[in-house]
Formats: C-alpha cells, sequence, structure tokens
C-alpha cells in the first residue's frame, strides 16, 4: 500500500512538472491560445451548423467557420486598426509638436469658471487654480499621448501581431475541428461526478459566450455612437475617440463618460454651449442607454450573475489580466459561485 501510494505521489509530481514545463514553453503565446479558445467556443454553433451543411466533413466545416470569422471579425478590425493607426499618428505628432496643447484648452476651461465655483472650490482648500490646470493638463497630456503611442506601436510591431494572429488562427481552426474530442477527454480527466462536471462546464461556456457577445456588442454600439457624435460636433480624430471609448466601454456604467463628458464640460465652458448639450444628452440618452439595456440582457441575463458582481469582476480581472481580463473575470466569478452553489447543495459534502 505504500508502494502504490510512492508512486502515485511521484506520479503525480511528473504530471504538475510537466504541465508547468508546456504551460512555460507556451507563455509567450498565451494571449493567441487564449482568443483561440474563446472564438472556437463562441463559434462552436455555427461550427455545428455548416457541420450538418457539408454532410459531416469536420475540415471543411472548419475551413468555412474559420473564413466566416475572418470576414465578420479579423477583417473590419483589420481595417479600423489602419485608420486608428493613421489618427494616432496625427494626433501624436500635433501634441509632440504643440499645435495640441492641453494647457491652453484647461486655461481657457479655468476662465470661464463662474463666480460661485471659484468660491466652492477656495472653501475646499483648491484656491491655486494654476497647480490644479496644470496637473489636470499634464494627466490629459500623458493619457493622451499614452493612447497614441500604443496605437502607433502597435504598427510597428506589425510582425509580432501577424505571428500571433496566424498561431491564433492556426489554432482555432483544429480547435473548430477537434473541440468535441477535445473537451470530452478534458471532462474525463477532471477528477468529479458527471453532473458536477456537466455543470461546471457549461457555467464555463455560457460566460465566456455571453461576456465575449455582450460586451463586445455593447463596446461597439458605443463606440460606434460616440465617435458619430465627435464626427458630427467637429472634434478632431472622432475614430481615435471612438476606439478610446468602446475600449472603455468594457468598463460597465461608466466606461464612455469618461470620454464624451470631458469634451461636453470643455463645449460648455467655451462658449459652445448648443454642442455641449448636444453631446450631453446624446451621451446620456443614447449612449448610456445601450449600456443600461444590451449589458444587462446580453451579459447578466444569460450568466445570471448580479451586474455588481459582473461589474467587478470586469475590472478586476482587466486590473489582473489587462484587456483578456474582460472574459478572465467573470468566468472566475461565474465559476466561483457555481463552485459554492455546488458545495452548499451537494448531499455528499452536507450528509445530515
Amino acid at each position: 500500500m505504500n508502494q502504490y501510494t510512492l508512486q502515485q505521489k511521484t506520479f503525480l509530481l511528473l504530471l504538475t512538472v510537466v504541465t508547468v514545463a508546456f504551460a512555460w514553453v507556451l507563455a509567450p503565446f498565451s494571449g493567441a491560445i487564449f482568443w483561440g479558445v474563446v472564438l472556437a467556443i463562441l463559434f462552436a454553433p455555427l461550427y455545428r451548423r455548416l457541420l450538418l451543411g457539408t454532410r459531416q466533413k469536420p475540415n471543411a466545416a472548419a475551413l468555412l467557420t474559420l473564413l466566416s470569422i475572418m470576414v465578420m471579425v479579423i477583417l473590419p478590425l483589420s481595417l479600423i486598426g489602419a485608420s486608428l493607426i493613421r489618427q494616432s499618428a496625427g494626433v501624436y505628432e500635433r501634441l509632440a509638436s504643440g499645435q495640441v496643447d492641453f494647457g491652453a484648452y484647461f486655461q481657457q476651461v479655468v476662465q470661464a469658471l463662474p463666480q460661485w465655483l471659484i468660491n466652492l472650490l477656495e472653501r475646499f482648500d483648491l484656491t491655486n487654480l494654476a497647480t490644479l490646470q496644470q496637473k489636470l493638463a499634464d494627466v490629459a497630456a500623458q493619457v493622451s499621448q499614452a493612447t497614441a503611442r500604443h496605437a502607433i506601436n502597435l504598427g510597428l510591431n506589425t510582425f509580432d501581431f501577424l505571428v500571433s494572429l496566424t498561431i491564433m488562427l492556426y489554432l482555432l481552426y483544429f480547435l473548430l475541428r477537434d473541440g468535441q474530442s477535445l473537451t470530452a477527454r478534458i471532462r474525463q480527466a477532471v477528477p468529479l461526478s458527471r453532473k458536477y462536471k456537466q455543470r461546471l462546464f457549461n457555467n464555463f461556456t455560457t460566460v465566456i459566450r455571453a461576456t465575449v457577445k455582450g460586451n463586445i456588442l455593447v463596446a461597439a454600439a458605443q463606440g460606434a455612437l460616440g465617435g458619430l457624435i465627435f464626427w458630427f460636433l467637429g472634434v478632431e480624430a472622432p475614430l481615435l475617440w471612438g476606439v478610446l471609448m468602446a475600449f472603455l466601454s468594457l468598463l460597465p456604467a461608466v466606461g464612455a463618460a469618461l470620454v464624451w463628458a470631458p469634451v461636453a464640460v470643455y463645449f460648455l465652458v467655451t462658449g459652445a454651449i448648443w454642442q455641449g448639450v448636444v453631446l450631453i444628452a446624446f451621451g446620456v440618452i443614447v449612449i448610456g442607454l445601450v449600456d443600461n439595456i444590451l449589458r444587462p440582457i446580453l451579459v447578466g441575463k444569460d450568466t445570471k450573475m448580479p451586474d455588481y458582481v459582473v461589474l467587478l469582476s470586469t475590472v478586476g480581472g482587466m486590473a489582473l489580466f489587462g484587456i483578456n481580463g474582460f472574459v478572465i473575470g467573470p468566468v472566475i466569478a461565474a465559476l466561483f459561485i457555481a463552485t459554492w452553489d455546488l458545495f452548499t447543495t451537494a448531499e455528499e459534502f452536507h450528509p445530515d
């Protein structure tokens, strides 16, 4: 018995070591692998439909699904990315040359403040408006320069991006074709009863689909609407700000407002009253309505998680894992809720 236990422990140690080593080897391409898995889960229903349409030919169905993904997802993103890089480069050049001066913009805002607001600032010991203005200008300049710099770096690192994209598409093809058998083997390897594995795996796939579909649709809608209103009001580089709003809208409730609200305030205090009023009304009624209506329907309803859990897990996931965290965070939260729910309801854990 002791010898068998020793063999067991040795094998488990070997299993752990080779698993960690394999994960270490794959770490440089973790982003490509992660999105390959996500897209495979997301487009699995389309693959199954095409599999029926091709009379059970997995290779043809996987190839057609891959082509559909490239047309529906990758090609539009590539076109938007190319335009974004051009606009970002133009904004960055104007910032570097001093043509765009955020300090001057904030000076206009400060000069337009009403007396009651200045008195309010003095009451809270914020009388040094010049220092406050400089700090706000520095922050705004750093955010804008960082946004433009990251967009330019994407263009400079085109080769790395193409390598990751190729790996993701290559992996995605096999995940679509062999996904069912791979899932069956993973389920078989997990040392839990069938009903627990079924529930946890269902939660995992449901949350990924709901989170990706919901957040991306909300982000795309808010970014498109924000860029459209910026273009209508004559704001420079509307595509850049629209993409930034789309990215920030991954943060529920407040995301897109972090971009359009300061612009609306600037319009109001510099005398562009109708532009400021239109932007505020459009931001609150149209952009805000998209978030308040679509996100609970597409994300919270399918994941069966409260809105505050979705918000906290999304923000926390993005803080830890970057852009991938808007998927990883809610998935961890859903598995946490499902696991504890299983623990509290399972008879074997509570025999009394």
